[in-house]
């Protein structure tokens, strides 16, 4: 009789299983697609579900069917910016997003300078408050964390640009965004992925950095520490190759200090990365970022030599400094 009640429950969690598409974090409600893009629509159901997807903007229908390992992926184009509007997957089960946006999205990386906010000490930042009503922003903060391998999913959520979802969000990222409203008039997206005190080579994948004698060897001058990651690759394929698949228009990078101890391969380093991310998005999209500033970090202005790297950089195309 064990046996059989046994035998019912799986049956019955089988069919329960088939009834759920499942959405990687990043594709949720609130969220800002890039304007006249790609947009891919991708995870798990069952094997050889047909989904049908939905979209307001225009009310068309897109099928597609999932392969034999349960995985799908779908690419909408999505219109100029606007919204707000709707997403509808349909399988077995049904799945509507709501109150998306379409905008531009920019993913804003680095270290602390980067990550820095109200919370952090950015006072002057609550200023902003009272106007923020009047802005199209979404935030999407990736949380920290690590991993050996590339991960396809992480853990987050998009929330409106108010008072109280600014305080834990970049500042930088928020008045490159605020910029970008004012000049544009169109919704912005962020996606704050971004560690205080992380070397660049974390943010790199590991495989590039292991087989490159000049990048490897520079790596190993990275101290350990209890606060942050300083292995090569591991917050690339945890906070950042999880979002590779979301178009965006662009990257900000504010990041150096914790690369002063090899300032000599930093170009290189940076030159890769870039690489490796436009790569990955499949996309030569720009990549724009600050120099660090000029502190007397030891006993000597090593802070110099890596803004003199940061300068070379500029011969990497659709990059900027300031």
């Amino acid at each position: 009789m064990k046996k059989y009640f046994l035998l019912l429950f799986v049956i019955s969690l089988s069919f329960t299983l088939r009834a759920n598409i499942r959405l990687p974090h990043i594709l949720g409600n609130g969220m800002v697609l890039q304007q006249k893009a790609s947009a891919k629509l991708l995870n798990d159901t069952s094997p050889t579900e047909k989904i049908k997807i939905t979209t307001s903007w225009n009310n068309n229908n897109i099928e597609t069917l999932a392969d034999g390992n349960a995985g799908w992926k779908i690419d909408i184009q999505t219109p100029p910016a606007g919204g707000p509007y709707t997403i509808t997957l349909q399988g077995e089960n049904k799945i509507v997003l709501e109150n998306i946006w379409i905008g531009e999205v920019w993913v804003c990386s680095g270290q602390s300078n980067m990550e820095w906010d109200y919370n952090r000490g950015i006072k002057s930042i609550k200023e902003e408050f009272d106007q923020l009503s009047k802005l199209n922003i979404r935030l999407f903060n990736v949380p920290k964390t690590t991993s050996k391998m590339p991960q396809d999913d992480l853990n987050g959520s998009w929330t409106v640009c108010d008072s109280n979802t600014l305080k834990m969000f970049s500042a930088v990222g928020y008045y490159f965004s605020k910029q970008l409203n004012k000049d544009l008039n169109i919704p912005i997206g962020l996606i704050g992925s971004n560690w205080g005190g992380t070397p660049a080579e974390v943010w790199t994948p590991g495989t590039l950095v292991e087989n490159n004698k000049v990048l490897k060897e520079a790596a190993t001058k990275n101290k350990p520490t209890d606060w942050w990651p300083v292995t090569p690759g591991y917050a690339y394929n945890a906070m950042i190759a999880p979002v590779v698949n979301y178009n965006i228009a662009g990257v900000i990078w504010y990041q150096g200090e914790s690369n002063r101890e090899a300032p000599e391969s930093y170009t290189e380093l940076m030159e890769t990365l870039i690489g490796a991310w436009r790569k990955a998005w499949n996309n030569d999209f720009p990549f724009y970022y600050v120099q660090i500033a000029p502190y007397k970090y030891d006993k000597y202005n090593v802070g110099a030599l890596v803004r003199e790297a940061q300068t070379k950089n500029l011969s990497i195309p659709k990059g900027s400094v300031t």
